[in-house]
């Protein structure tokens, strides 16, 4: 069963932006635009996690960790614009697990909030698989089988295979892709991503030359069928 992150800010973009990654990253997503509506979200949805803004109307984030942590003591990481120090030791006292301060990387927050789950589940089961007609991707143990044996992927390819399985049937433009792979080093332009597209399709497809799995939408950019 996937893991519930609760997203509590008052800024719909945000927690538009927010929803839309972590769900492609495997997790229920629910949200709440200020703390008194998170703490009830909170008490019917029994999050494993909740992403905090501080500034917010009705009840803040101070406010909210005030109230919750007579609750409940599952993972807080703040998200705030707020710099000072004494405010980052504020929500640390009130309970907050983590502090990230606005703006920050996609990754890096799902990195942070990973651990925040290993430390809060140090027993749970945290492999994750994902599996697409005769594909099979362990995002845990970095490693993809095809027909029950091993292939090797460039570090480029994986992440892409990776991003197209987190997303069955959704259409990644290339713009889309690019960007999401600048932020594991990758430095080439469009072009260049349809040549690793390419190389990708030759490892895991049945045929290369008319690829089923990892298929061009003509004019927009790519989808993984499943």
């Amino acid at each position: 069963m996937a893991e519930t992150i609760l997203i509590i800010d008052d800024q719909q973009n945000l927690r538009n932006l927010l929803k839309d990654y972590f769900s492609e990253q495997g997790y229920r997503v629910v949200t709440a635009k200020d703390g008194q509506e998170g703490l009830f979200v909170a008490r019917y949805e029994n999050p494993d996690l909740i992403l905090l803004d501080i500034m917010m109307p009705k009840l803040d984030g101070y406010q909210f960790l005030q109230a919750f942590r007579k609750e409940s003591q599952i993972p807080v990481i703040v998200l705030t614009a707020k710099t000072e120090e004494s405010d980052t030791i504020q929500g640390l006292e009130l309970g907050a697990d983590d502090y990230v301060l606005k703006p920050f990387r996609m990754r890096e927050l799902a990195a942070r909030v990973r651990v925040a789950l290993r430390r809060a589940n140090p027993n749970a089961e945290m492999e994750e698989i994902f599996k697409a007609g005769d594909v099979i991707l362990n995002a845990t143990t970095h490693s993809v089988n095809v027909n029950k044996e091993t292939v090797l992927l460039t570090p480029i390819e994986f992440e892409l295979l990776s991003i197209f399985m987190r997303s069955p049937n959704k259409v990644f433009s290339r713009a889309d892709l690019v960007d999401r792979l600048y932020e594991t080093g990758f430095m080439g332009l469009e072009s260049t991503l349809n040549v690793h597209i390419r190389n990708l399709r030759a490892k895991i497809e049945k045929d290369p030359a008319n690829p089923s799995l990892i298929t061009t939408v003509f004019g927009v950019g790519y989808r993984l069928n499943k």
